[in-house]
């Protein structure tokens, strides 16, 4: 059993620490923000992940998880101290490190023995190095070593990849310290990958960079069908068979968002600017990305000509199922499109409602179900590909809505079948919809799309 405390409360730290607690080890959980630590105290997460609030209670139970915002209580009882803190985009895409240098500095403060300090936070490269200057200059007696530890957790199965993953990702100078680190992850029977501090700083950037383009080359992809006929989802299911390739991240769509990849792939491609490189790779996959939002306004528009004044519902405000994170999610930025373009907005999500509020328009009508959502809608947009959304009666939603129009912007439809029930159905590089439109800019009577 290790003494272990985690720095950040946020949905890497507050996974971690219990995820460690629930290994058997005794964890602290640390945090700045007294409400939160008030809330995980009184058993109430300040996010959602599926399952995460069932253990969080039941190690607190057992008396080995722990919330204080007291640094000198959590880390001067500690032989591994965590750095699981937030680094947002700054002004120009690059990772903001204040909340890093805060916690080192407060770690330095709270220092009382040996101790491993590892970096969890997803931080630029040579950031390892930086967290050692700050301790060493705030404490020059402090006895120490850093390693960088970067998490590969996706929201909505963070706890099956924790406690599954597919490497356990260590970088030191310190090769004693990182074998310590090694020994703490030992449970979790993973392959463990031991380098340099800046080496393991570069595979998490790598790595959802490489994903990121994945998403982009497909949806690209898409858009060439689109204009040559060609369908999309077996298109990505033929190369999906081929092993070099595989199928995973080659769902096109609306485009990639939430907490990593956007924030990545730009915080990447800045750290190679300021080096004198030129990331034309990374720049495209962001514009593909961006290309994929105002796709969706651009087949609005095809179908129901003018936008001003029509009703649009959107389904999936998240930026994927299983979480209610709407950090740099699709849905935000297609519905300020759509307002801009004078567009009504009806809405649902099954879970991020709340969060999404404040950054949508203010006249935006919030629905309690689907149907809600999409009743008298001149068209509806599947955003999320919630399960649920899946699954709707296809006659009640088309009795419903004021046209029978879907953009399915995550390709969980059948077209055969959505065309068989009466929609003018367009789903991502399925066939650009051809659709003829009367003098005032509606839709013809019996036009298919497809």
């Amino acid at each position: 059993m290790k003494q272990i405390s985690v720095i950040g409360l946020g949905y890497v730290g507050l996974t971690t620490a219990t995820c460690f607690a629930d290994l058997g080890n005794t964890v602290v959980g640390v945090d700045i923000d007294e409400r939160k630590v008030s809330g995980l105290l009184q058993g109430k997460l300040p996010i959602y992940e599926p399952g995460l609030e069932e253990m969080v209670r039941r190690n607190v139970a057992a008396g080995r998880l722990q919330f204080t915002t007291d640094f000198d209580r959590a880390v001067g009882q500690s032989e591994f101290v965590f750095i699981a803190v937030g680094t947002p985009s700054g002004a120009d895409g690059e990772a903001d490190l204040r909340y890093v240098r805060a916690a080192a500095e407060q770690i330095a403060h709270s220092l009382k023995g040996p101790a491993i300090i590892i970096n969890k936070s997803t931080v630029p490269i040579g950031t390892g190095d930086l967290v050692t200057t700050i301790i060493r200059r705030t404490n020059p007696h402090a006895q120490f070593a850093v390693v960088s530890n970067p998490e590969f957790l996706r929201e909505g199965s963070a706890i099956a990849d924790f406690m599954n993953p597919d490497r356990v990702v260590l970088g030191a100078e310190d090769h004693e310290a990182a074998q310590r680190v090694a020994e703490l992850h030992k449970p979790l029977a993973a392959p463990v990958i031991i380098t340099d501090t800046r080496t393991a700083e570069m595979i998490k950037y790598a790595s959802n960079a490489f994903l990121a383009t994945r998403i982009s080359f497909i949806n690209e992809i898409a858009v060439i069908c689109d204009e040559l006929g060609a369908d999309v989802k077996e298109v990505a299911r033929g190369m999906g068979l081929d092993k070099r390739i595989g199928s995973a991240f080659l769902d096109a769509g609306v485009g990639y968002g939430g907490s990593c990849f956007p924030k990545d792939v730009q915080a990447l491609a800045h750290m190679a600017a300021i080096h004198g490189r030129h990331p034309q790779l990374l720049h495209a996959v962001m514009e593909i990305n961006r290309s994929q939002r105002r796709l969706v306004v651009l087949r609005l528009r095809d179908i129901l000509g003018t936008l001003d004044g029509k009703t649009i519902a959107l389904l999936g405000l998240s930026f994927k199922p299983q979480t209610d994170d709407t950090r740099e999610a699709p849905a935000l930025e297609i519905a300020h499109l759509l307002h801009l373009e004078g567009a009504k907005l009806r809405v649902f999500d099954p879970l991020s409602m709340d969060l999404a509020r404040p950054h949508l328009p203010p006249d935006t009508v919030y629905a309690h179900d689907p149907y809600d959502a999409a009743t008298g809608a001149d068209a509806l947009v599947v955003v999320t590909e919630w399960n649920e959304f899946k699954q709707l009666d296809l006659h009640q939603l088309k009795a419903v809505m004021g046209r029978p129009v879907i953009i399915d912007g995550r390709n969980i439809y059948d077209p055969r079948e959505m065309r068989r029930e009466g929609f003018i159905y367009y789903g991502i590089g399925r066939g650009r919809p051809r659709v003829p439109h009367d003098p005032n800019g509606l839709v013809a009577a019996g036009a298919l799309g497809l």
